[in-house]
């Protein structure tokens, strides 16, 4: 029986290498929706290569326009996730939650109840609405796997072990394109050199995360959440090949660490077949790499936004959705040129340190209605800010 698939943002880096292991192995899926926000254009010609029948295109001119196109209305076309029900009567074997930022958050949780498995790759889903999404799927009793490098290693390495067993986790972080540039030449970086990642290829949001170090930050916070281990067991450890990817120290004295070359299809490839021995094609072990892994602590007098985590609250807070929303808002602003590299770290750590939004600390989210009114909050405040 072909095992039924949903993918959640299609059209980015994870969806489309998902459908490219989907296309080497066509025989054994069926995929019942692809979705995405303004890249109709793509969606629709995925939609034909995989004889998919129903899409949603979020962006309502994109939408428009996608049902323009279609005129032979071979494909059902919707707009919002409303007509889950109709598209996914009964409930599919596997969904991929790949859609970027916090738009992000409401589909996946929507979804998880018509799935046996969800797999999400929206880090704004895990750092800001875990707490709603743990219980949507312990209501449902929907398996979850973490699709981020780091968060799915620790996934298989604390597999048969209790989290009481665990001392220390690391996540590691190359560092991105300025881990070997002296703090002195911070001043002259352009927009251009910190989309330049030495090792992974990702959106130019993401990038610039990897830059600031900043997707570290949301890292430890998502192993937080999803492991429920307390900040004072985890840290980040600078490594430049990015082969290694998490770090565990066990009470017994022994320690675990996983290693794969740095690319995504690798964790994406062992959620779909997920506790299956379907193998995958890939590099023997780089033995130069492992006699020089070069695991550092984070200088945090180059990385300033790691020294956030030390300030977060160990219980799931409505904090999360006003540190992710600063820090989009402000690496935007960076992207569209309106402030430089020292100013946007500078700026993330001063605003989220704001007594007025402290307060957030204390206060868990409801629904996730109270994470996207905090959002328009403190988007309008900075926007009154001048900034």
């Amino acid at each position: 029986m072909k095992k039924k698939v949903a993918i959640l943002g299609s059209t980015s880096s994870i969806g489309k290498s998902l459908l490219n292991i989907i296309n080497k192995d066509q025989k054994k899926f069926k995929i019942e929706l692809l979705t995405a926000n303004t890249n109709y254009k793509d969606l629709i010609n995925q939609a034909k290569k995989f004889n998919v029948k129903n899409i949603i295109i979020t962006d309502p001119n994109s939408y428009r326009k996608a049902k323009k196109d279609n005129k032979r209305k071979k494909i059902n076309i919707f707009q919002n996730f409303e007509n889950l029900k109709r598209i996914l009567p009964k409930k599919i074997d596997y969904v991929m939650s790949a859609i970027s930022g916090i738009e992000g958050l409401l589909p996946t949780y929507e979804i998880i109840k018509y799935t046996k498995l969800i797999a999400i790759a929206n880090k704004e889903s895990i750092v800001c609405g875990w707490l709603l999404i743990k219980k949507e799927l312990k209501k449902n009793k929907t398996i979850f796997i973490p699709v981020d490098s780091e968060h799915f290693s620790i996934f298989s390495l604390i597999q048969n072990s209790e989290i009481s067993d665990i001392e220390k986790v690391y996540i590691t972080a190359s560092g991105g394109p300025f881990m070997n540039l002296p703090k002195s030449e911070f001043k002259k970086i352009k927009l251009n050199d910190a989309l330049k990642h030495p090792n992974w290829r990702m959106g130019k949001k993401i990038t610039i995360d990897s830059a600031t170090l900043m997707n570290k930050v949301f890292e430890i916070i998502e192993a937080k959440n999803i492991f429920e281990i307390n900040y004072n067991k985890l840290s980040i450890l600078t490594h430049p090949k990015s082969y290694v990817h998490a770090i565990i120290k066990f009470k017994n004295g022994l320690s675990k660490f996983l290693v794969h070359k740095p690319d995504m299809k690798i964790p994406i490839y062992n959620s779909i077949f997920y506790k299956s021995c379907k193998s995958f094609k890939t590099d023997s072990l780089d033995f130069k790499i492992l006699n020089n892994l070069n695991l550092k602590e984070v200088e945090t007098n180059k990385f300033p936004l790691v020294r956030l985590l030390k300030k977060m609250p160990n219980n799931p807070s409505l904090y999360e959705t006003v540190l992710i929303t600063i820090n989009d808002y402000l690496v935007y602003k960076f992207l569209d040129k309106k402030i430089n590299f020292q100013k946007l770290t500078k700026l993330i750590y001063k605003i989220s340190n704001l007594k007025e939004f402290q307060k957030y600390k204390k206060i868990h989210p409801k629904n996730i209605k109270d994470i996207y009114n905090l959002r328009d909050y403190v988007r309008l405040k900075l926007h009154t800010l001048g900034i």
